[in-house]
């Protein structure tokens, strides 16, 4: 279900360091987390996430997130901006 919300959202940022950001800059609508990504990675931008109280989805894969956005790697973060 995630993975099609991002393939089909007209605007998003793929990366951890991008996400967060994004998130500083106030213009993400929801990000989009991997399951399968190691915790300290995604540490910052779980926290700052829910310190905006920006919507946090969470998927299985990293690598079926990166295909969802049309990269050939994996990514465990995505944001979905306005």
């Amino acid at each position: 279900m995630s993975y099609e919300k991002v393939s089909q959202a007209k605007n998003f940022i793929v990366g951890t360091k991008q996400t967060a950001k994004a998130l500083k800059q106030g213009i993400v609508k929801e990000v989009i987390v991997a399951k399968d990504a190691e915790p300290r990675v995604l540490a910052f931008v779980i926290s700052t996430a829910n310190e905006l109280n920006v919507p946090i989805t969470y998927v299985d894969s990293m690598k079926r997130l990166g295909k969802a956005c049309n990269i050939d790697v994996g990514t465990a973060a995505v944001a979905i901006t306005h």
